[in-house]
């Protein structure tokens, strides 16, 4: 084919994404995003490959392998229209999520200028904070699930009290992980299993049945997502690497 001013360059299309040329190639070669050709062989790429890059990196924002990410774009019963109208909700949801929080920090602020004890009697302080966020990833998944119903059940019974009682617990474990982590023990370990076993546990109490399955889909998500390593890794440095690696090792 010939050069056309409607096509990009890999270059182009670099500067046009923020996505590097070598991760454009990547994707080329692995059949993710393939490129047109030039007469010369240089790559090209049209409207059609824009948006599905988009689709791409919307896919990778929620935690999805690049061969989960394929293996759905590829489906010839994938929807583009509605596959973007669906991550549009989802971020929608986020920014709602997102605003809650900012207005539990402006809360806990203003409680702290006017002293301490405020903080008790706020009602805002938690306000879109859910230790679970990572269900809306999950649910890009597992869709509409028997486990993603119950945990919606279970989550729509639960006080403030609740909440506060599963971010404690979670905290004291994340807490361990961290301590586990510092002192150099190995993740494959009885302790690592242990530590799994108790992870398991706090979901299936709190929130739905975990399979195995889904563990390890949670323990890449953890590992692929850099909202959910920044947020286990600030208990300590290789909290997530260590948790997720264990979760592997007690299915195997």
């Amino acid at each position: 084919m010939t050069d056309r001013p409607s096509f990009l360059t890999v270059s182009r299309m670099a500067r046009k994404t923020g996505v590097s040329i070598r991760t454009l190639h990547h994707y080329d070669e692995i059949g993710l995003l393939t490129a047109e050709r030039s007469v010369s062989g240089y790559r090209l790429y049209g409207p059609d490959h824009v948006v599905r890059l988009q689709e791409i990196l919307l896919g990778r924002a929620i935690g999805l392998s690049l061969d989960d990410i394929r293996a759905a774009l590829d489906d010839p019963g994938h929807d583009r229209v509605a596959n973007l109208r669906e991550h549009r909700s989802k971020l929608e949801a986020r920014l709602d999520e997102t605003r809650a929080m900012i207005e539990g920090i402006d809360e806990t602020l203003s409680a702290l200028r006017a002293g301490k004890e405020n903080i008790m009697a706020s009602e805002k302080t938690f306000k879109g904070f859910d230790p679970t966020s990572y269900e809306v990833e999950a649910k890009a998944r597992w869709g509409e699930t028997n486990a993603w119903k119950e945990s919606a059940r279970r989550k729509s019974h639960y006080s403030k009290a609740d909440w506060a009682a599963i971010q404690a617990e979670s905290d004291r474990m994340y807490e361990d992980v961290a301590r586990f982590a510092a002192e150099g023990l190995d993740p494959e370990s009885e302790t690592g299993a242990g530590m799994v076993d108790r992870h398991r546990a706090h979901i299936e109490k709190w929130f739905y049945p975990l399979n195995p399955a889904m563990h390890c889909s949670l323990a890449d998500m953890w590992q692929a997502d850099q909202r959910f390593r920044d947020t286990m890794d600030g208990f300590g440095e290789g909290v997530t690497d260590w948790l997720a690696t264990a979760v592997r090792a007690a299915y195997r």
